[in-house]
């Protein structure tokens, strides 16, 4: 939080660009996805350098050259999604909680990057936004999808998924990406202003034909294991415990 009201009072002279930011997502006749991604790129350029925030890309030669996917990370903090945009090249949409999506700045962000804002506990709105991320992964949009579903303190651990994410990425027979982050958490929850590194890492896709005829459990699962014995096996060469 302490970095937080940082960075709020260092870019009070850059909250011009919010306007501009609302404007270019509502107006996609006048702008491609591309000049708006570039736009919240250069939103998230001034935020980690101004708050002192470093991030770490890793495997970003993992990641497919061409055609939809859906990436899915851990979940530690509000950074999250930020730290991939910052390390992801290509134009890239985010799944987030309606509620926590019309602060000022994180609504234009969202709709600058052509995100979805999930309703928790509306059924059927969360169906008719799956079968939206469906058909725009099919044709070759990427998305961020968190299969946790939240966080709470949880650090580097990773907490149990939710299979019925994982249903847009299989009917839409695209490759799926875990992605592991370490240490975001630390950018807004620990009470300090000093710089902080966080990291991302991209591991080796799977394919469809790698995942069909599998259920969404297993999928879910898969993508769990792979990501937490990643953790596991990097905690362990750095000498650190994963609750850190």
């Amino acid at each position: 939080m302490l970095r937080f009201i940082q960075l709020v009072i260092c870019n009070l002279p850059r909250f011009a660009m919010i306007p501009r930011m609302a404007y270019m997502a509502g107006h996609p006749e006048k702008y491609t996805e591309e000049e708006c991604y570039r736009l919240a790129r250069r939103a998230v350029e001034i935020l980690t350098r101004s708050g002192h925030i470093t991030t770490d890309a890793y495997g970003v030669e993992n990641l497919p050259k061409e055609g939809g996917y859906v990436m899915y990370p851990n979940h530690q903090g509000k950074y999250d999604a930020i730290g991939i945009v910052r390390t992801h090249e290509k134009p890239c949409a985010i799944v987030i909680d309606d509620a926590k999506s019309h602060m000022i700045l994180t609504s234009q962000f969202i709709d600058l990057v052509y995100g979805k804002r999930l309703i928790r506990d509306d059924l059927r709105q969360t169906v008719r936004l799956m079968q939206e991320i469906t058909k725009e992964v099919a044709a070759g949009r990427r998305y961020i999808i968190f299969p946790e579903g939240g966080y709470h303190h949880n650090h580097n651990a990773v907490c149990e998924f939710k299979p019925g994410c994982f249903k847009c990425a299989m009917k839409a027979k695209v490759p799926i990406v875990p992605v592991v982050l370490i240490d975001s958490y630390k950018v807004f929850e620990i009470w300090s202003v000093k710089r902080v590194t966080t990291q991302v890492h991209y591991l080796p896709f799977i394919p469809y034909e790698m995942y069909r005829g599998m259920t969404t459990r297993q999928v879910s699962d898969l993508v769990h294991d792979r990501i937490t014995s990643y953790i596991d096996q990097l905690m362990k060469k750095q000498g650190r415990d994963i609750t850190e």
